[in-house]
């Protein structure tokens, strides 16, 4: 499916449908359309000027990000998505999934003619707002809006959120609107999260000694002015831990990809690497339950430069749990949220 027809259920934005159904629409983070400097530097600018994602004062962080950051991290960051692109469809892994995602999404609920389903960018494109406007076009009155993250944060759900918002006030006729709540603890999420790691470990010639949860990490000082998101993770651990029974005892939580000087979120994922490795862990597994699809933060991040520390500081075997992604049990618990959430509006 190109991108020119990339909706699933004729949400394409060229003519009004009659009214009456409605629309679901996935959200995830976001990519660069390509790895070169100057569409990353478009992402970076777009994804760093959320005020969600940097509460720095704008007079401070302004001459930062427009003079140093995006002067020098495009580069780097280009290099990064460089090492996991998908090149067969030029594009990123997080593109590529997030449209199977959609697709499978209305595949599985087609026998609901009422549902219109698609799938957006928080940053870079398709854009929250042209995917809005598509599915109003193609009839929808009723919205109800995904944001692919099982744990709640104001800089990925709320932003998510914002956006949706902000485009429902530039409409005379808004649809009626819902938003999914994290699910950190859900037991369809947490069954086939414990299902993912059972089925790697089997493919595996070597038994862990420790495993890896690492999240997406967080500056501090946002869970200290009231996010939930660290209480969310820690239930998403030991709801996970309890699962696996006897193996959950190797399951310890981290958090990665800090950013800056500020304190994030601890432990962090690359020091506990390498102290394991230092102390004498030979065997690990990491998985990243945080996301729903596989990225730049995943491929790149953990499975290439994790695992570079780990085994350059005395570790021996290491192996990566991918993401849910469009597996049969990811897309299992996407329509057990997304039809738990439409009660009411479909019988």
């Amino acid at each position: 499916m190109n991108e020119k027809s990339r909706t699933f259920a004729k949400a394409d934005g060229t003519e009004h449908a009659s009214s009456g159904k409605i629309g679901v629409l996935l959200v995830n983070l976001g990519t660069p359309d390509d790895t070169d400097y100057w569409s990353v530097r478009r992402y970076l600018k777009e994804f760093l000027s959320d005020r969600r994602v940097i509460e720095v004062h704008r007079l401070l962080w302004w001459p930062i990000l427009n003079g140093v950051i995006l002067t020098t991290r495009p580069s780097k960051s280009g290099e990064a998505y460089r090492s996991i692109w998908n090149e067969e469809l030029d594009e990123s892994p997080l593109r590529t999934i997030t449209r199977a995602q959609g697709e499978k999404v209305a595949d599985s609920l087609g026998h609901r003619k009422e549902i219109v389903v698609d799938w957006a960018m928080r940053y870079g494109s398709p854009s929250i707002a042209s995917r809005v406007e598509a599915l109003t076009n193609a009839g929808c009155d009723r919205l109800l809006v995904f944001p692919l993250y099982p744990q709640y944060a104001a800089a990925t759900t709320a932003t998510v959120n914002d956006t949706v918002f902000d485009k429902l006030k530039t409409m005379r006729a808004q649809p009626a609107l819902r938003t999914v709540p994290p699910y950190p603890t859900d037991p369809i999420y947490i069954e086939a999260l414990a299902d993912s790691i059972t089925a790697h470990l089997a493919t595996l010639d070597f038994e862990p000694e420790v495993i890896l949860a690492s999240f997406h990490g967080l500056p501090k000082s946002y869970v200290d002015k009231g996010d939930p998101y660290q209480r969310q993770c820690e239930e998403t651990t030991e709801a996970l831990r309890e699962a696996l029974g006897p193996l959950g005892d190797k399951l310890k939580l981290t958090f990665q990809s800090r950013f800056g000087r500020a304190e994030w979120l601890q432990p962090y994922t690359d020091k506990t690497v390498e102290a394991l490795a230092r102390d004498g862990v030979k065997r690990i597994v990491v998985l990243t339950p945080g996301f729903a699809a596989d990225c730049v933060e995943t491929l790149e991040e953990i499975s290439g430069e994790a695992k570079e520390i780990f085994l350059g500081n005395g570790g021996e075997r290491f192996s990566f749990v991918p993401c849910l992604n469009d597996s049969e049990a990811g897309i299992a618990v996407l329509v057990h949220i997304i039809e738990r959430e439409l009660k009411g509006w479909i019988s």
